[in-house]
């Protein structure tokens, strides 16, 4: 639960997420920490971070909520290496696919995502999840990607 304030901070400054209430993040630090991932820099502090949770529904599904890496640690391909541990940490545990919804403008997203599909052997399918005019307030809408069977390597 420590880590929580901290990785609300990397949220809020990565520019592209959708920011929670600190609170949300501690919740999320306590409640799933065994689908979560933090990185630690060399000082000991978090400097990265995957959040996730098995859909209630497909007890085989990991359901990415979100991915953030602190800007001075960006381009390490940490958070590669984060869905990459995370998969592999919850494949004893029954999880073959993988979910996430990204907004069409986030290419960085895209580009991380497509990529696990394709270090994994996974076919990556993609629908629109939320149209925009779900919210209430103004966004994009959100593509739901599916990634899978992961191979089992």
């Amino acid at each position: 639960m420590e880590d929580g304030a901290a990785i609300w901070r990397i949220a809020r400054d990565s520019g592209a997420l959708d920011l929670n209430s600190s609170y949300a993040y501690l919740l999320w630090c306590r409640d799933f920490a065994r689908t979560s991932v933090v990185v630690r820099g060399a000082d000991g502090e978090p400097v990265g971070f995957t959040t996730g949770y098995i859909r209630p529904e497909r007890p085989d599904t990991l359901v990415v909520w979100q991915v953030a890496v602190d800007d001075s640690q960006r381009g390490r391909g940490l958070a590669a290496a984060m869905l990459d541990a995370l998969a592999e940490r919850l494949r004893p545990h029954g999880v073959r696919q993988v979910e996430t919804t990204i907004s069409p403008d986030n290419t960085a997203s895209n580009r991380l995502f497509t990529s696990f599909g394709e270090r994994h052997r996974a076919a990556v399918e993609r629908e629109v999840l939320f149209h925009g005019g779900l919210f209430p307030d103004e966004h994009e809408p959100e593509v739901l990607y599916r990634i899978g069977p992961l191979a089992r390597d």
